[in-house]
């Protein structure tokens, strides 16, 4: 017999961890070639991790809900074959890490319970990395704490320069600590009504639990709505969010849609939809105002070098994910709706790959799809803008010609911008929305494709 090492695999190049949400197989349980042992979940990506070996399963070496490192070792198999040399169980754990603290003489000492359990990462929802932890573990720094901290990385993670920065300040007497906010607070006043009890406290109303009838069904969270949830929370709290509108004719790109789409879809063996088009024009329009394609990293501005444009789609549980199309600007109208067409069926499908929902610095939502004329979209950080197209609507509109103005029926739809107030002002954000209509206004109609 032979122990083999399932390690973590590599799941894209900007993905370097994971979360165990379910062990599929369990120790003892018999394994074949290309059998799933478990199912793991990077941001709103869910992956299964199939066995390159047949045997049996002899012990997890993560549990469900922990964060695994790609290359970690993850399970030891048991396999028949002789090839792979036996292994020695690493341990997963953090070391507990003991501080000693000296008696000082006259006072009593605190019971050991009271230390901050910063090792306990069961009820956070939120990402920590190995090393944030282990920090967390060595300055004594409590799970509430490690909540409030504000994160800088992608898509507002904690890395390890929030949280030194962090100590650093909360040494110099900079921070009031989680612990700060659980003193008891003074008796307060409340008044109880039928359905819910008022108290003058604004502390307490935050907490304060809603009565449900008989007919009320209560529902948790899935764990992709408590991310989805937790990400338009940190965004609205991390960005001055303004939304500029603008209306476009969009008569000429209908016409053209509708005279093409038959033969495009016999040449290419692809349905030609609006949003490949959309994306083509903002893609152009990012390359005429640069600054729309950026980041923020505490004081720094971080200008990106590609076009990478992420589409929110609807999937059918109800939650949305946002694919993104490398490289936007690089393709022609044939390779993005290939590229639209291929993201939009796998995210429906759960079959996108966790490399494909990271590394967006722009986003499009398509809310005309619902029957929305417009909308006011959340930034998708950290990025600093996101680009609403509602729906298309035939409407009366007036038409300047050579021989005076006329009423005609035209296609007629609403773009919305929503954009980071820290670094972009109502000029860039208004000039570039107005550009990515003009895109689609000066539609030719003779295009070739």
């Amino acid at each position: 017999m032979a122990q083999y090492e399932l390690l973590l695999p590599k799941m894209g190049e900007s993905v370097a961890e994971a979360t165990v949400i379910k062990w599929v197989k369990q120790p003892g349980d018999a394994i074949d070639l290309d059998d799933t042992i478990l199912e793991i979940a990077t941001d709103k990506v869910d992956s299964e991790v199939p066995s390159p070996v047949a045997g049996k399963l002899v012990k997890q070496l993560f549990k469900e809900n922990d964060i695994a490192q790609v290359g970690d070792i993850i399970a030891i198999i048991e396999t028949e074959d002789g090839d792979h040399p036996p292994v020695e169980t690493p341990v997963a754990e953090i070391p507990a890490i003991e501080e000693k603290i000296e008696a000082i003489p006259g006072i009593e000492q605190l019971p050991s319970e009271n230390k901050a359990t910063a090792a306990d990462f069961s009820s956070s929802d939120r990402f920590y990395s190995p090393l944030v932890k282990s920090i967390a573990a060595q300055e004594n720094i409590s799970l509430a704490e490690l909540d409030a901290i504000k994160g800088s990385g992608v898509d507002g993670r904690l890395n390890k320069d929030d949280l030194l920065d962090y100590i650093a300040r909360k040494s110099d007497g900079a921070v009031k600590t989680a612990t700060a906010v659980l003193t008891p607070p003074e008796p307060q006043i409340s008044q109880t009504t039928e359905n819910k009890t008022i108290t003058s406290d604004p502390v307490l109303n935050k907490t304060s639990t809603t009565s449900v009838s008989g007919a009320d069904e209560i529902m948790e969270m899935d764990r992709m709505r408590k991310l989805i949830a937790d990400h338009m929370v940190m965004s609205k709290a991390t960005s001055p969010h303004v939304t500029s509108f603008v209306e476009a004719d969009v008569t000429n790109m209908v016409l053209w849609r509708n005279k093409v789409k038959n033969s495009f879809e016999k040449r290419e063996n692809e349905k030609i939809t609006f949003t490949p088009i959309f994306v083509e024009a903002v893609a152009k329009a990012i390359k005429d105002f640069p600054m729309i394609n950026v980041s923020v990293n505490g004081t720094q501005i971080i200008k990106k070098g590609n076009i990478n444009i992420g589409m929110a789609a609807a999937l059918p549980s109800g939650n949305l994910i946002v694919p993104v199309i490398k490289n936007a600007d690089q393709l022609n109208l044939v390779g993005l709706t290939r590229a639209v067409n291929d993201l939009a069926t796998r995210a429906r499908n759960s079959k996108l790959k966790p490399d494909e929902t990271q590394g967006g610095t722009f986003t499009l939502t398509n809310v005309g799809s619902f029957g929305n004329v417009m909308g006011t979209p959340i930034i998708n950080q950290p990025q600093v803008a996101i680009l609403a197209v509602g729906a298309i609507k035939k409407k009366p509109a007036v038409l300047e010609t050579e021989h005076g103005d006329v009423i005609a029926i035209r296609h007629m739809m609403f773009l919305s911008l929503s954009y980071d107030h820290r670094v972009v002002d109502g000029s860039l954000g208004g000039m570039f929305v107005r550009r990515v209509a003009d895109y689609l206004e000066s539609w030719d109609l003779n295009r070739e494709v």
